[in-house]
């Protein structure tokens, strides 16, 4: 027998505009649209809790739109319902699924049914190929056979609509690693003679750059320049920023500017860039000649490179009258200091991630002292290159006892045939 349309109560929209979930205390809601209600019997049908689902009728497509409330979880569509035109059949050309389309088109995240007679056998799978979870005969329609339709239609719905979630999820999560990945520099060093090597360890969970940039340039005049920076922060803020200051020290480099001169120009830059006045950032800049035994250094507010020869043990360079950091003070200067290198040597660049890890529980944190102690160890040990920066980033991890909470970038450069590190 025909069940009466139950009066309908206020439920709460969700924040994605699709249907409310399903609950105990909101039984499955049913939206028949038929232009003909003497046409159709809908039997009385029980959702898998044994409460009877609620049911509403429309009699054509805009009525159906002004129904189509929250709470609605299926719709059940009589594939014999004139689309949407001017005219009341089907047009020239139209497969007789216009009505269907209209349908998806307004309720993109609800489950559909179309109802058919059963010589139309063929236009009802097609009705699935368009978009319709499921189809019904209208001879066989029974209140059994279409309460477990409506849950299989709002399941398989529910299930599409989480995979759709998934693979759009997963392409935006490959977009963005190929986009951050593009974004780390490629060293343009060739004809320098010079080794390069580098390690880069965001903070951020799951992501691929931090507040942390590096690079390194060789000019057409043989010279080669190498710098590390630090944006204050590590979310996907400071990463942007930390990109836009990479690549204009890159262009303001191979455009001539240097020392003083290059720094000034790229606290232009950050104090244009930053979402905010607090942002600022550390920098180490060396120049190295092109007989590759001398190098000019400019700090601004970064801790000084690490250095080792043939024979000795790795020393910080000296960094005294270093500058302030890019965007703490206005008209500021950056001093550039002559640094001798010798015939063989080798320069890591670092931020301050890996020297302000803790050791062990307490709050003693491994600093710059310890660093070079921990490079020494490794150098005895016979490390050098790429595997002496993992082995110096892995360290630092396993002394703080866990993961480093700030970015962490090292960059290596060596020169002549067996360089210390």
């Amino acid at each position: 027998m025909p069940v009466p349309v139950p009066r309908q109560r206020e439920t709460p929209a969700p924040e994605n505009g699709g249907p409310a979930p399903q609950t105990a205390a909101a039984p499955l809601t049913l939206l028949v649209v038929e232009d003909d209600p003497g046409g159709l019997t809908v039997p009385e049908i029980l959702d898998a809790d044994g409460q009877r689902i609620r049911l509403r009728t429309a009699r054509n497509l805009t009525e159906a739109a002004r129904l189509l409330t929250p709470d609605v979880h299926c719709v059940l569509l009589d594939l014999a319902l004139p689309g949407p035109g001017p005219g009341p059949g089907p047009g020239p050309g139209d497969d007789g699924l216009g009505a269907l389309r209209e349908v998806l088109r307004i309720a993109p995240r609800h489950a559909v049914l179309v109802l058919t007679a059963e010589a139309d056998a063929e236009r009802a799978a097609e009705a699935v190929r368009v978009g319709a979870q499921d189809f019904l005969f209208r001879d066989e329609l029974d209140g059994r056979l279409l309460s477990r339709a409506i849950r299989y239609a709002v399941e398989r719905k529910r299930a599409d609509i989480a995979q759709y979630k998934l693979a759009e999820s997963k392409l935006r999560a490959q977009e963005n690693a190929r986009l951050e990945r593009g974004l780390l520099p490629t060293p343009l060093l060739d004809g320098s003679g010079l080794r390069f090597a580098a390690r880069y360890r965001p903070g951020r969970s799951r992501a691929l750059l931090g507040g942390d940039f590096y690079d390194a340039v060789r000019t057409p005049d043989g010279t080669v320049h190498a710098m590390i920076g630090d944006v204050c922060g590590h979310g996907p803020d400071e990463a942007a920023l930390g990109v836009e200051l990479r690549i204009a020290w890159r262009a303001l480099t191979l455009a001539g500017l240097c020392g003083d001169d290059l720094l000034a120009t790229l606290q232009e830059v950050l104090e244009v860039e930053r979402p905010c006045e607090e942002i600022f950032a550390t920098l180490c800049t060396v120049d190295i000649s092109p007989d590759g035994r001398r190098a000019g250094l400019c700090l601004a507010g970064h801790p000084a490179p690490l250095v080792s020869r043939p024979g000795r043990a790795a020393r910080l360079l000296p960094y005294e009258n270093s500058g302030p950091a890019l965007g703490l003070l206005p008209r500021a200067r950056w001093p550039r200091r002559q640094v001798d290198l010798g015939g063989t040597w080798s320069l890591m660049l670092y931020t301050d991630g890996l020297i302000e890890g803790r050791i062990g529980e307490g709050r003693e944190r491994l600093g710059q002292d310890g660093m070079v102690d921990m490079i020494n160890r490794h150098l005895a040990d016979g490390l050098t290159g790429e595997d002496l920066l993992e082995a110096s980033v892995t360290e630092a991890r396993r002394l703080n006892g866990g993961e480093l909470t700030d970015d962490v970038a090292l960059v290596l450069l060596s020169r002549g045939q067996r360089p210390p590190l």
